[in-house]
């Protein structure tokens, strides 16, 4: 068994990586909004807290009735029980990742959990 996979994905709109890369412990998505669209629902969750990583363009997050403005380069991380939503700018397509993971599950990260060879 290969301790990697790798792919290769391009010309769609969304891209979820659970699946087709084999992840264990996070769902990773890649999506692209054009301008003036949105996640067509407002969303939360029972135990995953989502990173946001914008890419590319600019929109806005709603989240709780709380709007903020997004931008290439911005990153934004959103507590399960924050209601959510993403809407791409009207002149301006969106492209961002977005990681969930269990919240509270981090228990090393970076040299706490590297082991040098």
């Amino acid at each position: 068994m290969k301790n990697f996979e790798k792919i290769s994905v391009s010309g769609t709109d969304r891209v979820e990586l659970h699946d087709k890369i084999g992840l264990t412990g996070a769902e990773i998505s890649v999506n692209v909004l054009p301008a003036g669209a949105c996640v067509p629902f407002v969303h939360s969750h029972k135990q995953n807290e989502e990173i946001y990583i914008i890419l590319e363009g600019r929109g806005r997050m709603v989240v709780d009735g709380e709007e903020t403005e997004l931008a290439a380069n911005d990153y934004m991380r959103i507590s399960p029980e924050g209601k959510r939503q993403i809407f791409a700018a009207s002149d301006s397509g969106i492209k961002y990742v977005c990681i969930q993971v269990k919240a509270g599950s981090l228990e090393q990260y970076t040299g706490a959990d590297g082991v040098l060879l």
